[in-house]
This record gives C-alpha cells, sequence and structure tokens, in this order.
C-alpha cells in the first residue's frame, strides 16, 4: 500500500504541479468517453461540467437556472421556445447560435450510440426561428424534458468538430464550457486548461484543472491529506479523518441517486438462472439482505435504505415504498416454494472499488444464510459497463447518480427497449404508467402513477435498490465558494484558492 501511494503522489506531482491557478481533483474512477452524447459514466459527467456547458442548470433549492438558454418559454403545452444566450463561442471559435443548438439536441436525440435519446423521446423535432431563437416541438406534453436539460443532454458540442471527429468526438471534446480539452492519459490524468473566450470567464478563477482517476479511497484521501491534490471524492469512511485536518474541510449534500442490483432477466442465456428467470427467488434475495448493516458497516451510516430510485429529496418519492425488513426464514420458504437447488448461485459483478467490494462482501455474507452463493466478480468500470450492456452477466451492483427530475432515474432503466435497460426488463404497465407519469403535469397526480408503478416494479424486482447516496468532498481549507449540489457534479464557477 504504501508503494501505492507513493508512486500516486509523485506522478501527480510531475503531471501538474501545484499553483494558484491549478486546480488537482481526485476522481473515483477513470471516465468513460468525454461525449454528452455517449456518456453513461458519473464521473465522465463530472469532468465534462467543466468541458460544456448546459443549457440550463439548478440551484441549491433545485430551481431550474438558465445558463446556455437565456431564457424560455412554454408557448402551449407541446412547444417550447429557448432564447440562446448571445455572444458564445465553442472552444474551436465557432459561434453556439440556434443552429447549434438544433444540431446538438439532434445528436444526442437521434445519434445510435446516444444514451440521450430516452430523455429527449418526447421531442419531435426543433426549428431555428432566428440565430439565438428555437422552437422545440413535442410529441406530446413533458414534465421532465426542461429538467433533462441540467445534465448531458443539455450539453452542446461544436457541430464543425463533431462533425470532424465522429464516432471519435469523445477523444477530442469540444464544447462551450469554462475549460477546453488538453490531454488524458488513460488511468492516469485530464487535464483541460481554461478557455478565454468563455462567457462567463470573470466568475471562473483557474487556469487548468488536472482531474487524477484513483479508485482506491485510501489513495485519494492520502494525496489529498499531502496536499497532491486539492479537492478529492471521499468515502464516508474517511470523512472523520478530513475533519480532523485542520488543512482540510469536509463538504457534503444528501444525493438525488442509488445504487442497487441489476439482474439480468431478459431473453440472454445467462439469465437462464433462478435469480434471473423466477421473481420468488429474486424476493427471497431481497429478504436476506439487510440494507441497514451495508449503510453502517460500509458507509459510517451517511447513506439512506431506500427500495425506489427516487431520492426523499424528491417531491415525486413514493413515501410508501419502503425496504423490506431482513428475514431469513420468508426468504428460505420463499426459495423452497420455487424448488430451486440450493446453494442458489448469483454471479455478480461489481466495479473495482474498495466500497464497492465491500458492499458486496456483506451481500455475500448476508444472503449465504438464507441459501445463496453469491460469486463475486470485480471488473474496472468500463469493463463491467460493457460487459453487462451485452447481457454478458448474472447480475451488477450498479448505480446511477440522479437527476434533477425523477423520470431520469427510472425511464430508461425499467422502460421497454431503453438504452440504459441492461436488465432487458419489459412490463406493458411499467411502461404505461412510465409514459403517463411524463406527460402529466401536476406533481401529485404524477407521485401516483409512480406509485404505481413501483408497486409493479416491486413485485417483478428487477432492479433490487439499496441505498440513496450522499456525495461527499474531501478540500483543501484554502478552497472558497465551492458547493456540492444533490447531483453531486464538479461546478467550478466562482470557486478559488487562496495562495
Amino acid at each position: 500500500m504504501h508503494r501505492i501511494l507513493l508512486a500516486s503522489l509523485a506522478a501527480v506531482a510531475i503531471a501538474a504541479p501545484a499553483s494558484a491557478q491549478t486546480l488537482r481533483f481526485g476522481l473515483n474512477n477513470d471516465p468513460d468517453l468525454l461525449d454528452p452524447s455517449t456518456s453513461r459514466t458519473f464521473v465522465g459527467t463530472a469532468v465534462m461540467t467543466a468541458l460544456c456547458d448546459k443549457l440550463f442548470d439548478f440551484d441549491t433549492d433545485l430551481n431550474l437556472v438558465p445558463r446556455l438558454a437565456a431564457s424560455y418559454e412554454w408557448t402551449d403545452p407541446k412547444t417550447v421556445v429557448l432564447k440562446i444566450r448571445p455572444g458564445v463561442t465553442f472552444h474551436d471559435g465557432e459561434k453556439l447560435d440556434a443552429a447549434a443548438v438544433k444540431y446538438s439536441l439532434v445528436r444526442h436525440a437521434t445519434l445510435p450510440t446516444s444514451f440521450r435519446r430516452p430523455e429527449l423521446s418526447a421531442m419531435d423535432h426543433v426549428d431555428v426561428i432566428d440565430p439565438e431563437t428555437i422552437k422545440i416541438t413535442l410529441k406530446q406534453p413533458s414534465s421532465p424534458f426542461l429538467a433533462a436539460f441540467t445534465d448531458r443532454a443539455g450539453m452542446m458540442v461544436s457541430p464543425k468538430a463533431a462533425e470532424a471527429s465522429g464516432k471519435d468526438f469523445g477523444l477530442h471534446p469540444v464544447c462551450a464550457g469554462p475549460f477546453k480539452f488538453t490531454e488524458r492519459v488513460a488511468q492516469d490524468h485530464i487535464t483541460l486548461d481554461r478557455y478565454p473566450g468563455y462567457w462567463d470567464a470573470a466568475n471562473i478563477h483557474f487556469d487548468r484543472i488536472v482531474y487524477r482517476p484513483m479508485p482506491d479511497s485510501a489513495v485519494r484521501l492520502a494525496n489529498l491529506q499531502a496536499g497532491a491534490v486539492d479537492m478529492a471524492d471521499i468515502v464516508p469512511t474517511d470523512a472523520d479523518a478530513v475533519k480532523r485536518d485542520p488543512k482540510l474541510q469536509l463538504l457534503s449534500s444528501p444525493g438525488l441517486g442509488y445504487l442497487g442490483i441489476s439482474i439480468n432477466v431478459g431473453p440472454n442465456p445467462l439469465a437462464n438462472t433462478p435469480i434471473g428467470r423466477d421473481s420468488r427467488v429474486r424476493h427471497a434475495f431481497e429478504l436476506a439482505i439487510d440494507r441497514n448493516v451495508i449503510v453502517q458497516v460500509v458507509f459510517n451510516g451517511f447513506y439512506t435504505p431506500t427500495a425506489q430510485s427516487i431520492s426523499a429529496l424528491s417531491p415525486l418519492n413514493a413515501p410508501d415504498i419502503k425496504p423490506p425488513a431482513r428475514d431469513i426464514d420468508a426468504a428460505k420458504k420463499l426459495l423452497a416454494d420455487a424448488g430451486v437447488t440450493l446453494p442458489v448461485v448469483v454471479s455478480l459483478i461489481v466495479p473495482n472499488s474498495p466500497q464497492s467490494i465491500q458492499v458486496a462482501e456483506v451481500i455475500q455474507s448476508l444472503t449465504r444464510e438464507a441459501g445463496f452463493d453469491v460469486r463475486v466478480t470485480t471488473m474496472d468500470f468500463g469493463t463491467a459497463l460493457a460487459t453487462t450492456e451485452g447481457g454478458d452477466y448474472g447480475a451488477f451492483l450498479i448505480g446511477w447518480s440522479g437527476l434533477l427530475d425523477a423520470d431520469s432515474n427510472i425511464y430508461s432503466f425499467l422502460h421497454t427497449g431503453s438504452p440504459l435497460d441492461i436488465t432487458k426488463y419489459s412490463n406493458s404497465q411499467v411502461d404505461t404508467l412510465l409514459d403517463q407519469a411524463r406527460i402529466e403535469t401536476d406533481t401529485a397526480k404524477r407521485r401516483t402513477l409512480y406509485n404505481q408503478m413501483w408497486q409493479q416494479e416491486r413485485a417483478d424486482l428487477p432492479i433490487i435498490y439499496l441505498y440513496t447516496p450522499s456525495y461527499i468532498i474531501g478540500a483543501s481549507s484554502k478552497i472558497n465558494g465551492y458547493k456540492v449540489l444533490p447531483d453531486g457534479l464538479i461546478r467550478l464557477t466562482g470557486v478559488s484558492m487562496r495562495p
């Protein structure tokens, strides 16, 4: 361990010499492609937040805030007009005008490899009214539509660069954020430099950002304590160490996302298992798990047990959907009713981070008592995503960072045929309720629809939701103005660092 820490510290010193104008950030993993259309990972979105401004963002009260879209107006339930902020340019000097915005939206919605397609599926077409105005016409009313623009669906890319790079755009992205792409060495660092033509340059106080992927939380903490990084993702068990260090500060926020176990239930050979084919086995597995034990043992009580993907922060949270208490006798009875041979083997893919592995080990221990044999395979995050996307798995310990509207936490994962429906779950009642919740504009009625949807999801259980995480950042005490919002993204507008 000491050799790992020293090597990491040395690498950081070489890649990014400390200075008041350079911010060095320790990430909990290495991002996937830095393309807002094709990105799947939270850590990739965190980096792209500095590269690619969005049409909208949200504030600490979860209110929609215009960014590249200076304003908006719903002219009828299916038509929204956006005014584009004047004078904005991409990092290649091209104008960000209405035509460029249309290009990005159409790219997000139609690119075959895009994971933004479900978020923009309500969009029918986009019209350029003038260089600073677009009109978006929807197929039907959509409550979550504008909220999707607070994440990757709202990130604008340079049409010229995207056309020139094609599928390789994410290797050298060109957007309209405060920082432009400079260099990436996989598994080592990503360097961004300040874009002097940024429209809000007065509120950007760093000349360079160096992101360092550090999957091992002990390495991130050691680098932060040694001053080799200025900010880092912190796990709950390291929070007290950060608090005790007078050179550091701890910043946190409850999250909008979740972590759970996605189970392969689709038409795939690896789904031909007791847990993949029989919901009674899935319920037995859930009843053998104690979410409170996981939260206390692995996360020091920071996280919140849950049985749904909608955070308690959201007005759409269904309060009646609660995690069941651990019940080994009931789990054993369900397995007996299912007529399965014990032990029931469950192949579980787990991202290669200490906390994920520890969660898997706790699950492995808890479920063994009921008659399960959980066989854990660890993979780096990118390999795990690729493997599960192809259906080559039994179960996957995976989460979602959470976006402003609850729809983005549900629809893409549970609606038939959606790109993120890696479980290949398909239920017509769930599809109908999710579609209705998108169209409904009354919050109470949407919550009722989601509550009904959860009742069916709970019966089928393709995803066993475990907990809602919090986002925790350790930072040098020299850092000023940094706020952690419930989506956990790294926003650097207004953030500075004392010499």
